[in-house]
C-alpha cells in the first residue's frame, strides 16, 4: 500500500477568549453549524467524564469532490489548552490542539500529522499530495472564517 504521510500546521486568531473558543471545540456535535465542509459528526463513544475516550465520526469535503471519514478519538485533555486525537478511518495518525491567549482573542494551532488509508488517496497521492494538501488547506480556512463568524455573530445565543 502507497500510503502518503501528511503533517500540518495550522494556526487561527478568533476573536474570542481562549475558554469560550476551548467550549467550541470540546463540542463537536456543533462544528457542522459553523465549519463549511464538515457534513455529519456522529457520537460513536462517550469517554469519561473529562471526555477522554470520546469518539466523534466526522465526514467531510474540500473543495476536491471527495469525502474524508474519520474518527477521532479523545486520548488527552488539557482545560483549556490542549486536546489530542487519534484518528482512524480514510486517514490515521494524531491532531493536536492548542489553545493560547492573545491579545484580542485567542491563537488556536492545529497540528495534523497523518496518512492515508484509502485506497483511491494511496494510488494518487504520490502525483496528487499538494493538490490533497490544497484541499485540506481549504477546509481549515473555512473553519477559520466560520468559526469566527460563529463567536462574533448572535447565532450562538442560546446554544447549549
Amino acid at each position: 500500500m502507497n500510503q502518503q504521510d501528511y503533517m500540518f500546521l495550522t494556526t487561527w486568531f478568533l476573536p474570542a477568549r481562549v475558554e469560550t473558543v476551548w467550549e467550541e471545540l470540546t463540542r463537536p456535535e456543533r462544528w457542522p453549524k459553523w465549519w463549511g465542509g464538515l457534513l455529519s459528526v456522529r457520537r460513536i463513544e462517550e469517554g469519561d467524564v473529562l471526555g477522554i475516550g470520546a469518539v466523534r465520526r466526522f465526514t467531510w469535503v474540500g473543495w476536491l469532490p471527495y469525502l474524508v471519514t474519520v474518527n477521532l478519538r479523545v486520548t488527552q485533555k488539557e482545560r483549556p489548552r490542549l486536546i489530542v486525537s487519534q484518528a482512524s478511518g480514510s486517514l490515521e495518525g494524531v491532531g493536536t490542539w492548542r489553545l493560547e491567549p492573545a491579545v484580542g482573542g485567542t491563537t488556536a494551532t492545529y497540528e495534523w500529522n497523518v496518512r492515508t488509508t484509502n485506497p483511491v488517496m494511496n494510488a494518487l497521492g504520490v502525483v496528487c499530495k499538494p493538490l490533497f494538501s490544497w484541499n485540506h488547506n481549504v477546509v481549515m480556512d473555512r473553519g477559520l472564517e466560520g468559526l469566527t463568524e460563529w463567536l462574533t455573530s448572535e447565532a450562538r445565543e442560546g446554544e447549549t
